[in-house]
């Protein structure tokens, strides 16, 4: 089996990761509210936040207040949902079509039977992954994406069910920016760490998409039915 890449990326440090998890466990967060909960210096939490704002995943926004002070700013998950849509996950995304567009014609490859807004998502996503170190492989008969061997193998044991979850979280929030049918329901369990296959699914019409759900909790959670950290 091929060695795990690199951690790449604005998430490859763990401490950003624990703020990423944070803000998609429930948003919008403060500078304050971070720093409790990480023990980070306000200036390290900050720095971490823009690393992940220029990344695509965090939206920053004004609180709007009706009394005397300063307005906080207050930080989001980028979930793709209009009113947490990030500008630089949208043009990740666009990007991420024209150039899956101009490959295809290349390859002159025959137009994916998931449909047009499918495929963008599929760009979008492996461009996703790839950035963060991956090595995606997308089956498209199962929905199904084969991230082995995962980059965060090595990880300390306790640290996985957060990265599975905050990986997770960015899938979705990746695949409701660039708009379609697609949404991404789990990570299944596996019997070695350097294993991860992640589920897809087809979001129906009155079904929420992965924009407008909760994307995280405050701990892993274990699906003994054989799928690990599915975000409800």
């Amino acid at each position: 089996m091929a060695s795990a890449g690199p951690v790449c990326g604005p998430i490859s440090s763990y401490s950003r990761v624990r703020i990423l998890h944070l803000v998609q466990s429930r948003s919008p967060r403060t500078i304050g509210e971070l720093c409790e909960a990480t023990d980070l210096h306000p200036n390290t939490v900050r720095e971490h936040l823009q690393r992940l704002i220029e990344g695509g995943y965090v939206v920053q926004a004004t609180e709007h207040r009706t009394t005397r002070g300063r307005p906080r700013v207050l930080y989001s998950a980028a979930t793709g949902a209009p009113e947490a849509s990030s500008p630089v996950a949208k043009q990740k995304a666009d990007d991420a079509a024209r150039r899956g567009d101009l490959l295809r014609r290349v390859l002159q490859t025959d137009p994916s039977e998931l449909g047009q807004p499918a495929t963008y998502q599929l760009d979008a996503l492996v461009e996703h992954l790839e950035e963060s170190g991956f090595a995606p492989v997308i089956d498209e008969d199962r929905l199904t994406v084969e991230l082995s061997p995962c980059p965060h193998a090595a990880a300390r044991p306790e640290h996985r069910p957060v990265l599975c979850q905050v990986h997770l979280g960015l899938m979705q929030g990746v695949l409701a920016q660039a708009g379609g049918p697609l949404g991404a329901r789990c990570v299944r369990s596996a019997a070695r760490p350097e294993e991860c296959t992640v589920e897809l699914e087809r979001l129906t019409a009155d079904a929420p998409d992965a924009s407008s759900q909760e994307m995280g909790s405050g701990s892993g959670s274990v699906n003994t039915g054989g799928v690990l950290h599915g975000l409800a």
